[in-house]
Parts: C-alpha cells; sequence; structure tokens
C-alpha cells in the first residue's frame, strides 16, 4: 500500500487548539458556585467517551478508529461547542463557565457522535475533524433557534441533539457517496469486506451499548428545573428503555431472516432507542404506562428500521454504517412528535409550579402561550432542524470533498490501516 498521508496533517488541528486557547484566554471566567450541583454531567460524560465510542467497535477492522477518533472529536468538540454555545448569552462579552456548561458542551458532543456514525469508516480523519468543527457551529445555530426563539421543550435533545446530528450525517454521507464507475480502476472491491462485524467486535460494541443503557436516565434528565421534574425524567426514561429492550428482542426475533435467531445490530441500537424516543417528553406527565408505550413504539420504529429502511437507502446510495436515521432520527423524530401532543395537552391543574418549568414560553409573565401555541411551535422547532441539519450536512459533506481533506477511495475504508500503526 502506498501511503500519501504526511506527519503534519493534523498540525492545522494544533492551530485550531491554539486559537481556543486564546479565546479561553479572552473571553472565558470561572462562574463561582453557580450550578455547582447540576445533576447528570458525569454519567453525560461516560456516555460520550465509553458508551458512543465502543458502540461504534463493531466494524472487523475499525475498533481503533471507531475509539480513537471518538476521543479525538469529543476532545475538540466540547471546547468548540462551550464557546459556540456561550457565544449566545454572554454577560458583558464574558463567558462565565459552570458545570453546566460543561454538560452542555458533553451534550452537543454527542451531535457530532451521531454523525460519525452515518460515516463511520467512509470518512477520513481531517474529513471528521473539518465536519465535526462545521457541524457544531451550525448545531449551536440550531439550539440557539429550538430553545431561545421557538422556547420549545427538548430537555433530552431528541429534536435538537438526536434528529439534528442523525440527519446532518445522512446529509454528509450522502454527499460523501462513492461516485465510481465500472470502469474505473480505482474503484476495484477489496478481496475482503471490512464494512461488517466480527464476533469480538461485535461484544466490544456491545459494551458501548450497555454504557449507554446504563447512563441514558442521566443525560435525559440532566437539564431538567426542579427535583420532582428530574424525578419524573429519570423515572420516565428508564422505563422507556427497559420496554423498547423487551420489543427489541422480540421483534428481531420476528422480522429475522434466519428461523427467528436474534440480529445483534439490533440488540446492539435498537434497545436504546427508548431513550432518544422520550427524550423531549421525559420530563412531561406522560404517565408511567406512557413511557413504557413511547418505549415499545420506539423498539417497533427502531428494528423495522433496521430491517427494511437501512436497505432501502443503502439501494439510494445514502451510506448509514451504524444506522443512526434509525437509532437517532426516526425516533427523534417521533420524540418531537410527541411534544406537540403533550405540550397541547399541558394543563397548570395537572403541572402545578413545573408547567414554567417545562414549557417556559407558558409563563403568565412571559410570552404567555397557550398549550395549543406551544404545540405549533413544537412543530415548527422540529421542521426547522430536519431541514438546517439535512442542508448544512449536504453542504458540508460536499466541502468536505476537497482533496486537502483526503478523501477515502473505496478500497480504503473501513480499514484501520490508514490511520494507524497497527501491531
Amino acid at each position: 500500500m502506498v501511503y500519501k498521508f504526511t506527519n503534519t496533517k493534523y498540525i492545522p488541528l494544533l492551530v485550531f487548539q491554539l486559537i481556543l486557547m486564546v479565546l479561553y484566554f479572552i473571553f472565558v471566567r470561572y462562574g463561582g458556585d453557580k450550578h455547582h450541583d447540576v445533576r447528570g454531567f458525569e454519567g453525560t460524560h461516560v456516555m460520550i467517551f465509553i458508551g458512543f465510542g465502543f458502540l461504534m467497535t463493531f466494524l472487523k477492522k475499525y475498533c481503533y478508529s471507531a475509539l480513537g477518533f471518538n476521543w479525538f472529536l469529543a476532545a475538540l468538540v466540547i471546547q468548540w461547542a462551550l464557546l459556540c454555545q456561550s457565544f449566545y448569552h454572554m454577560t458583558d462579552n464574558i463567558i462565565y463557565i459552570t458545570k453546566l456548561s460543561l454538560l452542555e458542551a458533553d451534550i452537543m458532543s454527542a451531535t457530532v457522535l451521531i454523525t460519525f456514525g452515518a460515516v463511520l469508516g467512509l470518512a477520513s480523519g481531517l474529513q471528521l475533524l473539518f465536519i465535526a468543527i462545521v457541524e457544531v457551529a451550525v448545531a449551536c445555530l440550531n439550539f440557539w433557534l429550538v430553545a431561545d426563539i421557538f422556547k420549545v421543550a427538548d430537555v433530552g435533545g431528541s429534536i435538537a441533539i438526536h434528529a439534528f446530528g442523525a440527519y446532518f450525517g445522512l446529509g454528509v454521507s450522502w454527499a460523501l457517496r462513492s461516485r465510481k464507475t465500472k470502469s474505473d480502476p480505482a474503484t476495484t472491491t477489496p478481496t475482503v469486506d471490512l464494512g461488517g462485524p466480527s464476533y469480538n467486535s461485535d461484544v466490544t460494541a456491545m459494551i458501548g451499548s450497555i454504557f449507554l443503557w446504563i447512563y441514558w436516565p442521566s443525560f435525559n434528565s440532566g437539564l431538567t428545573n426542579s427535583n420532582s421534574e428530574y424525578q419524573r425524567a429519570v423515572i420516565n426514561t428508564y422505563l422507556s428503555l427497559a420496554a423498547a429492550t423487551v420489543t427489541t428482542f422480540v421483534m428481531s426475533s420476528v422480522v429475522s431472516k434466519h428461523h427467528g435467531k436474534l440480529d445483534m445490530v439490533h440488540v446492539q441500537n435498537s434497545t436504546l432507542a427508548g431513550g432518544v424516543a422520550v427524550g423531549s417528553v421525559c420530563n412531561m406527565h406522560i404517565g408511567a404506562g406512557g413511557a413504557i408505550a413511547i418505549g415499545i413504539g420506539a423498539g417497533l420504529l427502531s428494528v423495522l428500521g433496521y430491517r427494511y429502511l437501512t436497505p432501502l437507502l443503502t439501494k439510494l446510495n445514502v451510506p448509514d454504517t451504524c444506522g443512526v436515521n434509525n437509532l437517532h432520527g426516526m425516533p427523534g423524530i417521533y420524540s418531537g412528535l410527541l411534544t406537540v401532543l403533550f405540550a397541547a395537552l399541558a394543563t397548570k391543574e395537572e403541572y402545578g409550579t413545573d408547567l414554567f418549568g417545562v414549557f417556559s414560553a407558558m409563563d403568565d409573565k412571559g410570552l404567555g402561550r397557550t398549550a395549543a401555541s406551544q404545540a405549533l411551535y413544537q412543530f415548527f422547532a422540529l421542521l426547522v432542524t430536519i431541514v438546517v441539519s439535512s442542508a448544512g450536512g449536504i453542504i458540508t459533506g460536499l466541502l468536505a470533498r476537497a482533496p486537502v481533506l483526503e478523501p477515502l477511495k473505496d478500497h480504503e475504508r473501513y480499514d484501520d490501516e490508514i490511520n494507524w500503526e497497527l501491531p
């Protein structure tokens, strides 16, 4: 193999790190004891670096890249996201950093890692880092629209994080899709198909799934505003995850092409769909039975997506290596639509003082929105997120095709040897 990479290819990232350092010197100060007791940071941190990282180790010869680039991307993105998010809420041109700021940056980094899953093994290291930097800026703009302009309820980020990351990733994937022709000698099919799992790589991917499953209640509840809201979010998330897991195992056997056997792809991913689907409504009064119903729906939606929709996307030349549309995209839309329903049903009698914590724009002293008006804004925010993420992903993906970012040839995909020294 002829190695085209040079020893200095990542130097621009060090320059970017130095720029971040200067920006932090200029704009960032400690926030004192404000938000020192915020919940969810530690659990979310584990999800980002262990959960997402190990979940993506299922490819037989891409485990170094799955773990290594996940770490690299997250470490860079958290710093960049903290600045991008905080620039919308500066006080006298100063950013006061707190534990809440770190949690929000961690949550924003999940957006990039979801996108990473869509193009796993399809994009070079430089492309991934370029995509991440651009995506954070676009995602923070969308988050500002969702949270500050539309003022919608999205405490678990199913709209602004999961749906955004999935459809940004699919937009990038479509733009990076192979344009090979039969006469092109450079597109020779590899002798070994690296685009699938091995027995051992599937086992390591399960480590990521289990960590994500355990800590998902922390992710969804971290930005809640009261103790009762926090407790509802934890309970609803756990019940939805449990119901999605049972549904996943059952449906995996039902739709199996191999005489009722279980599919590890479904078990690794669709078991988590309940956490995404309940995310935007986990702090609402959906009822324990409602949380279970949402989890059942998420498990059905995700397994059927992997079984029938992913092959269709592949035929349409829209690669989705990890199936982020089935774990994050469709469950994110599902959750967004559920917010429309539950916002329309919200009353002061049911929520008490928590109503304005969940739906800030319904506060009589603020915008004073009606339940119907809030439901409409929830729907608009979902539509805007899908449009912004898809368009942003396509444009970013087209820019990422630039030769300077060293796009991978078809025979270089899913192969650690391109980027790593292997034992």
